[in-house]
């Protein structure tokens, strides 16, 4: 079944979210060459392709998984 994970960040975050960054898009390339990966991208802060200091306030990946347990699995596990 196809399941939508939204994440919210928080104020302040953009370090830390550059920092999860490779770890993340590594994880997106296991679900994408897997076929379980129908999309996912980010929030800009502002209406930009590059939001620079203003960041992002979330993100979305849009996936498939076995079941609610298994999604819930990959989000806590999402860097």
């Amino acid at each position: 079944m196809w399941y939508a994970i939204v994440g919210n960040d928080v104020p302040a975050s953009l370090a830390r979210r550059e920092s999860a960054r490779p770890a993340h898009l590594e994880r997106l390339n296991t679900l994408r060459n897997e076929g379980r990966l129908l999309l996912a991208g980010p929030f800009p802060a502002i209406d930009s392709d590059d939001p620079g200091p203003a960041g992002f306030s979330g993100s979305l990946i849009v996936a498939e998984f076995e079941d609610l347990a298994a999604r819930r699995a990959a989000a806590d596990a999402d860097p």
